[in-house]
């Protein structure tokens, strides 16, 4: 049975696997028949197709070498390359040249030249043309040119950022204006090493502005901090920055970032002349754009054409405009219609003063002069040559009788009306410069024009001496940058205080007023060592006459610029030529070259006749009487330069004191503050070192999140700031001769960096910067809440204890600012709170998330264990323990809440010797016993005597009750004497309160009545008798 089970089983599967082996055949013979088919098909086709080639070649007409262009291929491992010719219209011509082996791939022309290549070899640029060789430039920007694209990373808002992009404004490319992160990218193929250079302008520090360099895998390039965060230039000044490349792929980044925490208008990066070396070959030279031209072949370049020319697109030469109805400026691709003149295209000047001392008006023409005289309409040039009296000479020089005025010899000091005069003994001259007069430009002053789309104002003068004031001059459009420069080639201290430490070298103060009717700018720059230009302040619109002073800090030659620019909107016309700035008056102390106008007393070698001057020791001060040096008194700081007379000498505030220099006061973290009978002592030391916070997160108007981080010096340090706020990214430093860094950094004893996370805006680093000193100098540290003018705000934050008061440090910043005109302040309230660590933890209002509710004075706590006071003896008590075996503990512990730290500590347990609690009980019941003894005798004694009244009480009722009879003699020897006894219990009686002692006082006086009464009435009885018997 088993075995014909098997066997049917073996039928059945070998049924089973007949009808798969007939399925397979079937499906591969219908899979060859789909295949024959499609392949009988794909023949057929390309027969036809071959055969309807070969008829319509034999139609087509030959190419010709107008019909197609060569091109070589991608290079091969081996370093060589195929020239192929690529048809312009596929399908036209037949014929095409073959394939040839081509240059290597590393071979270039030189500048001038071009690839020609049907012959491969270099052919010099025809005229109206010109090549870099091996190399790219672009320099025409009326549109983004080809290769070239903007990109807003991800991670921005989209409905915002969407149009944010770089703008081709003709000559120069400009970044975006908004808060949006735009990146410009190019992406260059070098078949060897090379590099890429431009041209910028960046002088706005609220944008970060960075070039790097990837690969084709993404990868950044190796490039160094300094090559990778561009350098801000100064107003009228274009930069260079240029960076080497890799051979291969190298994809460009020009990136802008910008954070707006004020609203003064943007000042976007501009970018011009790119240029890009390293490409294998240009197979044509580059025609000139129009304005330009280059009039021999093989040139490099192109020439701007001059004034009053202009050019088309390759010109090899410039056409004059009619100078009698048309102008042009430099560069010009067209000549324009020149309109009538009017009181926009002349400026008054003045002569120079001539031997008489007089000045003579001059009226001219602005130049160049565009208008035309004989105009209809046209006004006419006011007449010359009005004679006035010049003004005087500059304090520090003199006139001598001739027409320009000359500075004073060194030693003699001069008002500018007077000859100059040597010091007397004692003094020295106060060098310096003070220019209140402007017949012309002092010597040390230049001025100059400058337009960001091309160079065409650099021969104007960009501002005028106008007799009491310097103006901005014309210009030749309304958005030239119009420059003064005044160079400084140091700093000289008076010989008296050459020895001090303070941190002041000088200071330059100008007074200044602008009239705009448009959005004016006006900039005060200062650029130290030529190392990068920096924007002191700034002003829009139109302003008062106002005074500004800037403190200099570095004894290093210094350029301070003046820049104004009536509108930034590009334009060719004059229309706002009345709006100006007007400067009255520049000084600047302790000038190297400066001259003088007085002198000073000076600290003498000894009070000899002829002594010379010597410099005064850090710390002193020059006595008036005696013109030595004598040191300030303890903790007092000399005030600036100005060291005559003990009054130079300041006091400290509260809770400070003076290094040893006398050149700053500071905390030595110690404070010491009474309060009714009681001394707090405070030690500071664990808050030595510099703290921080950063608050935030804060978003701008367009959703750019930041941070404010701020940093602290409390004290310690013997003066020195230890708070430092760097910039990682604007005014980044060239190397210095010694091949060192000198980094951007503020010190101060407060002070605050704006710092923009790396996400969320397609930054690869955070970024530090705009950094600023919140606080200069110590002011002292007092429980109250104001010192100097600076008030602090303890209702801004939660509410302190009031067993142990805040401690308030007060600092101020002496530079000013448009928004703050005296300075920043800042208060640093310090809070006991044991709860945390000794470092603590430093906080901000919540109602003011920046530190500050109005833009000058910042509020900050920090609240740590340190700042408790020092504990003493009132901070613990004693607690006795029990009396075991003879022998009492006494701990001390602290008074909770603990609001101490350091000082004393706790004493050790105590153990005194005591008697045991059986004697005691055994004293305490005899006394006990006693007592209770007492008090039964007493009971006992008072009760019976209490009888006894009661008894003699109700006698004498009775007796009173006999009808006022006699008692006997015996009786009333008793009553007597009862009497004088109740008189005695009455008293007893009467100071008793209870209601028995008040019934027996009634009844006592009721019977004392009753027995006088008697008495009374029997001596009148005797009497009668006694009449009777006589």
């Amino acid at each position: 049975m088993t075995l014909l089970t098997s066997l049917a089983d073996m039928m059945g599967r070998s049924r089973y696997s007949i009808r798969q082996a007939m399925e397979r055949t079937r499906r591969t013979i219908v899979r060859q028949r789909s295949c024959f088919i499609l392949h009988y098909s794909a023949w057929i086709c390309c027969i036809f197709i071959v055969s309807a080639s070969a008829a319509i070649a034999a139609h087509l007409r030959q190419c010709e070498e107008a019909d197609y262009y060569f091109q070589y291929t991608e290079c091969d491992s081996t370093g060589s390359r195929w020239r192929v010719a690529i048809p312009l219209n596929p399908g036209e011509c037949t014929g095409l040249p073959e394939p040839v082996q081509g240059t290597d791939c590393t071979f270039s022309c030189k500048a001038g030249e071009f690839l020609e290549m049907s012959a491969q070899e270099c052919t010099r640029c025809a005229a109206g043309t010109y090549s870099l060789g091996s190399g790219l430039r672009f320099d025409e920007w009326d549109d983004i040119p080809p290769g070239f694209s903007s990109l807003a990373p991800n991670g921005q808002n989209a409905s915002t950022c969407s149009s944010a992009k770089w703008v081709a404004q003709g000559s120069y490319l400009e970044s975006n204006r908004d808060e949006c992160t735009v990146s410009l990218i190019y992406t260059v193929h070098l078949k060897k090493p090379g590099s890429v250079s431009f041209d910028y302008q960046y002088v706005d520090n609220s944008i970060f502005f960075e070039f790097f360099i990837q690969n084709d895998q993404c990868q950044e390039m190796d490039q160094e901090s300094n090559r990778k965060w561009i350098k801000l230039t100064t107003h009228g000044e274009w930069g260079t920055h240029s960076v080497n490349l890799n051979s291969g792929t190298n994809i460009l980044y020009w990136r802008t970032t910008r954070v707006t925490l004020d609203s003064k208008a943007v000042k976007p990066v501009i970018l011009k002349n790119i240029r890009i070396d390293g490409v294998a070959y240009t197979s044509e030279c580059f025609p000139c754009k129009p304005g330009t031209f280059s009039r021999a072949p093989g040139s490099s370049s192109c020439e701007p054409c001059p004034r009053d020319t202009y050019s088309g697109r390759g010109a090899s030469s410039c056409t004059p405009c009619n100078s009698k109805t048309h102008f042009a400026s430099e560069g010009s691709a067209t000549c324009k219609s020149r309109p009538p003149c009017s009181e926009k295209d002349y400026i008054q000047t003045y002569s120079t003063c001539d031997k008489d001392g007089k000045t003579q008006v001059i009226y001219k023409w602005v130049e160049p002069q565009i208008c035309l005289e004989a105009a209809a309409g046209a006004v006419t040039l006011p007449p010359s040559g009005q004679r006035e009296p010049c003004p005087p000479c500059n304090p520090g020089f003199y006139n001598n009788d001739t027409a320009t005025c000359s500075p004073c010899p060194p030693g003699t000091y001069s008002d500018g009306v007077k000859a100059c005069q040597p010091c007397p003994a004692g003094t020295e001259p106060v060098l310096g410069y003070e220019y209140k007069w402007w017949n012309v430009l002092p010597a040390n002053m230049n001025t100059s024009c400058f337009n960001v789309a091309n160079n065409n104002c650099d021969g104007l003068n960009g501002w005028e001496a106008a007799g009491d004031h310097v103006q901005s001059g014309a210009g030749r459009s309304d958005n030239d940058y119009l420059i003064l420069n005044l160079a400084v080639p140091g700093f000289k201290l008076p010989v008296s205080v050459r020895g001090a430490s303070g941190g002041e070298y000088g200071r330059i103060t100008f007074e200044f007023e602008t009239n705009c009717s448009t959005d004016c700018e006006f900039y005060f720059m200062e650029d130290v060592d030529r190392r990068s230009t920096n924007v002191i302040e700034s002003w829009d619109g139109s302003k008062t006459k106002q005074s500004y002073t800037h403190i200099i800090t570095e004894n290093s030659s210094v350029t301070f610029t003046w820049a104004f620019q009536r509108t930034s909107q590009a334009t060719d016309v004059r229309q706002y030529v009345n709006d100006m700035v007007k400067i009255y008056s520049v000084s600047v102390t302790n000038a190297m070259d400066g001259v003088a106008s007085v002198c000073r007393a000076c600290a003498l070698q000894s009070q000899r006749a002829g002594s010379s001057c010597v410099p005064c020791p850090a710390g002193h001060y020059i006595d008036k009487e005696t013109n030595q040096c004598q040191e300030c008194p303890p903790n007092t700081v000399l005030s600036g330069h100005h060291i005559y007379g003990k009054e130079a000498c300041q006091l400290c505030g509260p809770g400070s004191k003076s290094n040893k220099e006398h050149s700053v006061c500071f905390s030595d973290c110690s404070f010491t503050y009474t309060d009714q009978s009681r001394t707090l002592q405070y030690d500071f030391s664990a808050l030595t070192s510099a703290g921080s916070i950063m608050n935030g997160p804060s978003f701008t108007a367009k959703g750019t999140k930041y941070y404010h981080l701020f940093n602290v010096s409390l004290c310690g340090a013997e003066g020195h700031k230890t708070a430092v706020c760097r910039d990682n990214v604007t005014n980044l430093p060239n190397e210095d001769t010694g091949g060192g860094q000198q980094g951007s950094s503020v010190e101060a004893f407060l002070c605050q960096s704006t710092i923009i996370p790396s996400d969320g805006r397609g930054l690869r680093t955070a970024l530090s910067s705009q950094s600023i000193s919140l606080a200069d100098t110590f002011q002292g540290a007092t429980v109250e809440k104001s010192l100097n003018g600076i008030t602090a705000r303890p209702e801004l934050f939660p509410s302190a204890s009031k067993r142990i008061p805040d401690i308030h440090f007060f600092y101020r910043s002496s530079q000013v600012t448009t928004s703050c005109p005296r300075g920043r302040n800042a208060v640093l309230s310090l809070r006991c709170n044991p709860e945390k660590t000794a470092k603590g933890d430093i906080s901000i209002p919540s109602e003011c998330p920046a530190g500050t509710c109005d833009g000058c004075t910042f509020h900050f706590l920090w609240e740590s264990s340190s700042a408790c006071p020092r504990c003493t003896a009132v901070d613990y008590h004693a607690i006795e323990g029990a009396c075991k075996a003879g022998v009492q503990d006494t701990v001390f512990v602290w008074t909770e809440p603990r609001l101490c730290t350091g000082g004393l500590s706790l004493p050790l347990k105590r153990m005194s010797p005591c008697e045991t609690i059986d004697f005691w009980l055994k004293v305490g019941a005899g006394l006990g016993v006693f007592s209770a003894i007492l008090l039964v005798s007493l009971t006992c004694y008072f009760w019976k005597k209490n009888k006894k009244l009661e008894f003699k009480y109700s006698k004498l009722v009775m007796s009173a009750n006999k009808e006022c009879e006699l008692p006997i003699a015996d009786s009333c020897a008793i009553m007597e004497g009862e009497g004088e006894e109740n008189e005695e219990e009455e008293v007893v009686y009467a100071n008793k309160s209870s209601l028995l002692a008040k019934l027996k006082a009634v009844a006592t006086k009721k019977g004392r009545r009753q027995l006088i009464g008697c008495q009374q009435n029997n001596l009148v009885e005797e009497r009668k008798r006694e009449e009777k018997l006589t």
